[in-house]
């Protein structure tokens, strides 16, 4: 694992990180390899010329009495820099090639700041721009300051949807590298899994889903089962994993579409047992596996309830991949929990729910209020009509 580390870092500016993991691995003694010495002389010299370069630009933004001659207005700072200063163009930019450099030697947090400076006071461009905001959301994600990670991806999405710079393509392409970016955040945020699902089914990021990453569509399926709240969302998302099933699938959507479209109870539970194991190796579900495995249980239970009105707790052990005993504790707590209609013969081994049929009284009842209204809505079409035809 630390070999692995270190040879991809050797690919990366990080040099001091793979030496420390080199030390790590080989021993406190151990001489680091020359190419990783030779990579670390030409990183440690770039940043040095770098920071040459923006020395009188940055001594100017740290004096708060200079900064103060700053505005909002980039035309007139970068004009102000070069006249009254003798900071020019070539400086200016200079600054975001700095800061992008501290960024890929692993030094988030200065990459970040200098990022701001030169979007807040220098940058002209509206590509540069996004440049800028996505260095900072990347930042932010490394630094795991994932507060501050949700503040610059709501930022960095109003930019995206409202300023396009680039035509439909680059914005469509924008929106799907967004997406995957927003996993980090909203699987490392309280509240994620509810704004990761209001922002995956908006139509223009559902889009982007469907045409360039189909692969995300396990993360909205595996947050809609997991979440008790989700069940409205379901016909929605069943319609597009629906759709986008011969492009991609995967444990997780093939349970969805073998239990809810399919009925297809077999294949359920021989999709939720691969589900277990996807779920340890996902990176952004580890930490769902739990609830989603608890969900996905109660999904399949009050799934079969429906369409039967006796149910073997052996036979219906073996499709939550349960053992008998563990799946008749769990229906008790089950019934008991969500006050259900239902009881246990536990001599017979079943589960006996109790089928509530409308009176007939009420039935006729609804019908004629529904005949109502809609005679009431017929009658004022019709005037409606009458009344412009004599106007």
């Amino acid at each position: 694992m630390l070999q692995a580390k270190i040879d991809l870092l050797e690919k990366t500016n990080m040099v001091d990180f793979a030496l420390d993991i080199h030390k790590e691995l080989r021993g406190e003694g151990a001489q680091a390899p020359a190419a990783l010495m030779e990579r670390r002389e030409e990183v440690v010299a770039k940043l040095g010329g770098l920071q040459g370069e923006v020395t009188g630009l940055i001594e100017f933004l740290q004096d708060e009495a200079r900064a103060q001659l700053l505005t909002p207005d980039r035309q007139y700072n970068r004009a102000m820099l070069q006249h009254e200063h003798g900071i020019g163009e070539g400086v200016c930019e200079a600054l975001f090639a700095y800061a992008k450099w501290q960024y890929e030697c692993g030094n988030y947090a200065i990459g970040a700041e200098f990022l701001g400076a030169y979007e807040r006071l220098l940058c002209l461009s509206g590509e540069r721009a996004m440049d800028c905001q996505w260095g900072k959301l990347g930042a932010a994600i490394l630094s795991q300051d994932f507060e501050g990670a949700q503040a610059r991806l709501n930022e960095l999405r109003d930019t995206v949807d409202n300023k396009n710079h680039a035509g439909p393509l680059m914005q469509l392409q924008q929106r799907t590298w967004l997406l995957h970016w927003a996993l980090y955040v909203f699987f490392n945020t309280p509240g994620g899994r509810s704004q990761l699902l209001e922002i995956f089914l908006q139509d223009r990021y559902l889009n982007a889903i469907q045409l360039n990453a189909p692969h995300l569509l396990r993360y909205v399926v595996a947050v809609v089962i997991a979440t008790r709240g989700g069940k409205g969302l379901m016909k929605d998302v069943i319609h597009a994993v629906s759709d986008e099933a011969y492009h991609y699938k995967d444990p997780v959507t093939e349970f969805l579409l073998c239990l809810f479209q399919q009925c297809d109870f077999e294949g359920a539970q021989e999709r939720l047992k691969e589900c277990e194991q996807l779920l340890d190796e996902d990176y952004f579900l580890a930490a769902l596996k739990d609830d989603f495995m608890e969900s996905a249980r109660l999904h399949i239970f009050e799934t079969y309830c429906r369409i039967h009105q006796t149910i073997d707790t052996k036979m219906l052990a073996e499709k939550l991949n349960m053992d008998s005993d563990a799946a008749e504790k769990w229906i008790a707590n089950l019934i008991r929990n969500a006050q259900l209609d239902a009881k246990i013969d536990s001599q017979k081994g079943t589960v006996v729910m109790q089928m509530e049929y409308p009176d007939v009284y009420d039935r006729l009842q609804e019908k004629i209020k529904d005949a109502t209204g809609r005679t009431f809505t017929l009658a004022n079409s019709v005037l409606g009509s009458g009344n412009s035809e004599v106007f």
